[in-house]
């Protein structure tokens, strides 16, 4: 396994590895429009055959730990998880401003975002051991966003999941391409995302009656609640955890 820190080698604890399976994680460079790309495959070696597969895409400081070890418990369950690069190699950042800059840059460009996260998803869907029609995208804070833009372009997923993301309502509606379901875990204590941003988001997907999506919130929780630091609610972290189980049960494995 890589060598996690603390805080994040005990939240891949909290998954339990199956008997004999063989966890195997990895680097993988890739290109999107010349930049060079890192992204980082974990599934488990010792189950053959394709697998569903979930995408995963960072929050705001890149792609470090946090998103890792995620994919780390996803793969423990049974999935082949694939964390996104949506910044480009080396840009990972310990700096709240310094990343704050750079997720602006693609808050401003929602194309570029979009494309980015497309980039990931082709690499994730071309591996051999990815079941290429049964495949989710979640994210974390500004990957949750990610994950909601990706969606409104029509991506072949079975489902998107954004964990305190920025829910950014278009106008006019852009549900109509949406594909799969959708599910919105947010915090009730959220400044970033509050009351007023929830209820736009959800009557912008009130415009189709067709579109499957759930947005829970969590009493107390603030942005960034299932980050290791001062945001963290454990509560939340534990609830909106079992919530994606369950989600990706059902639209991945039919459960």
């Amino acid at each position: 396994m890589t060598d996690f820190s603390g805080d994040h080698r005990r939240l891949i604890d909290t998954v339990a590895a199956p008997d004999g399976a063989r966890i195997d994680g990895a680097a993988v460079t890739y290109d999107h429009d010349g930049r060079t790309m890192e992204g980082y495959t974990v599934h488990d070696a010792a189950v053959a055959g394709p697998k569903p597969a979930v995408l995963i895409v960072h929050d705001w400081t890149g792609l470090r730990e946090y998103p890792k070890a995620r994919a780390h418990m996803l793969a423990r369950l049974g999935y082949f998880a694939f964390c996104a690069d949506v910044y480009g190699a080396g840009r990972r950042f310990d700096d709240h401003e310094e990343a704050a800059a750079e997720a602006g840059k693609y808050y401003g460009d929602l194309p570029l975002l979009r494309a980015r996260v497309r980039a990931a998803y082709d690499v994730l869907a071309a591996d051999p051991s990815v079941d290429r029609d049964r495949i989710a995208v979640i994210g974390y804070c500004f990957g949750g966003s990610a994950a909601l833009e990706f969606a409104r372009t029509g991506a072949p997923v079975r489902g998107t999941v954004s964990f305190h993301g920025a829910l950014i309502a278009h106008e006019p509606a852009d549900v109509a391409a949406i594909a799969g379901p959708l599910l919105v875990l947010t915090g009730g204590a959220d400044s970033v995302v509050p009351d007023a941003a929830v209820a736009k988001f959800q009557d912008e997907l009130r415009t189709r009656d067709d579109l499957d999506w759930q947005v829970t919130t969590y009493a107390g929780a603030e942005h960034g609640f299932t980050l290791p630091g001062e945001a963290y609610h454990a509560a939340a972290d534990r609830r909106s955890w079992r919530e994606l189980e369950a989600f990706l049960g059902e639209v991945l494995n039919g459960g």
